[in-house]
């Protein structure tokens, strides 16, 4: 569910659980039949901020990722993009 967040640029973890509730191309992308339960945000701000936080779980995620899109021929790994914006936060 991250992946298809960031790809799509769902920053919010809430946002991304009710977009994935309610959109059948993201639940067929997360394996997700109809009858499926979407995770809690909470469930990812507790893995990403506990369990996964020392692991290196979610780094060799992102670099598995992109080498295989590398492999694919959809991008060329040869340049990279930083965006160091600030966005203020919307609380609600």
């Amino acid at each position: 569910m991250l992946l298809a967040g960031y790809c799509f640029g769902i920053r919010s973890e809430r946002r991304l659980c009710e977009e994935v509730h309610l959109n059948l191309a993201y639940r067929w992308f997360c394996r997700l039949d109809l009858n499926d339960r979407i995770p809690d945000h909470s469930t990812f701000s507790k893995n990403r901020h506990g369990r996964f936080r020392e692991s290196e779980l979610l780094r060799h995620l992102f670099e598995t990722t992109v080498a295989r899109c590398i492999a694919e021929g959809l991008v060329s790994g040869q340049r990279m993009a930083v965006d160091a914006s600030l966005i203020e936060a919307d609380a609600n």
